[in-house]
């Protein structure tokens, strides 16, 4: 006879103590397993760890990698005996990460460019600079409604007021055309105090239709900036915006408009100059890019921000590479030439410009896209002569060991240059073509420094290596000292002398 209790579905003391011991024995594992998987964990976060000993102490700190950096936070916990925290010496920042971003990736070893995760290859065929500008700001790319607002509103606010137009024509004749949109950008900020943190409350930004409307301010006045500098540079009144036309018709149409009503820019030229527009668009922390950063952080207004980052890529070494690019080629002259200049290089007495880049250890992406976009525009406007010396040179460099072992290869200034040499820009005016893209790059990293939480003003630190403490001296028993002229320098100047000429006393 079976059991009442199993009968009426209860458990017999049996059963009950089999089970008792069948739960402890899974509990064991369950534990084992944790126990495992918690060693496992705690391995795999040993790994990404890096352990330092400092020698001046004997101590030994764990510092945790992620992203393959490590905190400079923890690097400042590894304490001298003296108690200052350890820093890292950095010029130019060549290994420091600033920031989290994004907006652009850059992989030099492969040669891989991408803005918000899209690359650059597929965005220069099927994208436009205005949808790709809306992609940079704001994350992702426009649905057809947003992408209508977005334009509509850029190319409405291309006008600039008639204060700063008289302000352009107060310039000489001859003021350098960056120096120009450089000066009109900052002084825009005067006409805008509701958008200066200043004056409208550090606070002002919160607001996203505040912001959203600064952005479309900059990048609708700044195509409208550029041309009036090229119509100054070349002494012709200033042509209004048209609405009728996309951004780079309309770029193109102020440039060149002169009493033809109907004037219209040539399409394939203008979408040319489009592609170009999305080639510049962004890069990364670059100098410019930085300066927009940095400039932020301090809480200025986005004008003056704008104006910064102009006087950054102003400089030869940044965004007037392509203009050095075209020197270089033009003092080369003829493809008879090139072997003497490619000794020159060799044993540094010349400089092969728009060669090798700080990040690309590889063929720079947008230098294969521009060569197919120089194609098309020598088709519509003949060959540039110099075209023939540029293909030469490039050639000459790929096939030399002295280049391949440097991982030297052209960039995107090599050919850039040659296409607005075409399109009939003078040589100085190249910067500024390089500006009016940059400034959707530019406005999509100061939209997101502001959103960050983690960010603070910038504020590097620096090695002292000048005198100790020492006491004033009276101007008639101070030591004799070189006579004042127009070549005297600094003691900083003078250490460096020495240190460039191996002499570091």
């Amino acid at each position: 006879m079976q059991d009442a209790t199993e009968e009426m579905g209860f458990v017999s003391t049996q059963e009950l103590r089999a089970m008792e011991q069948s739960n402890a024995t899974t509990q064991v594992v369950l534990k084992q397993n944790v126990v495992s998987a918690n060693d496992n964990k705690s391995a795999e976060e040993k790994k990404n760890t890096l352990t330092v000993t400092d020698n001046r102490t004997g101590k030994q700190y764990t510092l945790p990698i992620f992203a393959n950096t490590v905190d400079g936070n923890d690097v400042f916990k590894i304490k001298a005996p003296t108690g200052a925290g350890l820093r890292t010496y950095d010029p130019g920042y060549l290994n420091t990460c600033s920031t989290r971003s994004k907006i652009c990736f850059i992989d030099g070893a492969k040669g891989i460019l991408r803005y918000r995760g899209y690359p650059i290859e597929q965005l220069a065929e099927k994208s436009t600079f205005l949808e790709v500008a809306f992609l940079l700001v704001h994350g992702e790319l426009p649905t057809a409604q947003q992408a209508s607002y977005f334009n509509n509103r850029v190319m409405r606010h291309t006008y600039i007021h008639e204060e700063l137009k008289k302000m352009m024509r107060s310039f000489r004749y001859d003021a350098h055309p960056m120096g120009m949109v450089m000066s009109t950008v900052s002084a825009m900020g005067t006409f805008h105090p509701e958008a200066n943190p200043s004056l409208a409350g550090q606070d002002c930004y919160k607001d996203i239709s505040l912001r959203n409307k600064q952005v479309h301010r900059a990048l609708g006045t700044m195509s409208t900036m550029a041309a009036y500098a090229y119509r100054h540079r070349i002494g012709r009144p200033f042509v209004d915006p048209s609405n009728s036309e996309n951004y780079a018709e309309n770029f193109l149409y102020m440039l060149d408009r002169l009493n033809h009503k109907n004037f219209k820019p040539h399409p394939r030229l203008a979408r040319a100059l489009d592609v170009l527009f999305i080639l510049h668009a962004d890069h990364e922390q670059n100098a410019s890019t930085a300066a927009m950063r940095h400039l932020t952080s301090t809480g200025v207004d986005v004008y003056s921000c704008l104006g910064g980052s102009v006087a950054a890529l102003y400089g030869p070494r940044h965004g007037g590479a392509n203009e050095a690019v075209v020197r270089m080629l033009e003092e080369i002259g003829d493809i008879s030439n090139i072997p003497a200049f490619i000794e020159g290089v060799k044993n540094k007495t010349r400089r092969l410009m728009g060669f090798g880049h700080r990040v690309y250890k590889n063929y720079d992406p947008r230098a294969r896209i521009i060569r197919t976009i120089a194609e098309e525009v020598f088709s519509i406007l003949g060959k540039e002569p110099l075209i023939e010396v540029a293909v030469e040179l490039e050639r000459i460099a790929l096939s030399d060991k002295y280049f391949i072992d440097r991982k030297l290869y052209p960039n995107v200034d090599f050919y850039s240059g040659l296409i607005y040499k075409a399109m009939g820009f003078p040589t100085d005016y190249f910067p500024v073509l390089f500006t009016i893209p940059r400034t959707a790059g530019w406005l999509a990293h100061w939209y997101e420094f502001i959103d960050d939480k983690d960010n603070r003003i910038v504020r590097p630190f620096q090695i002292y290596e000048g005198y100790g403490a020492r006491d004033y001296v009276a101007e008639n028993v101070r030591a004799k000292a070189p006579q004042v002229t127009a070549e005297i320098g600094s003691a900083s100047s003078a250490e460096s002398k020495r240190r460039s000429a191996g002499k570091d006393e």
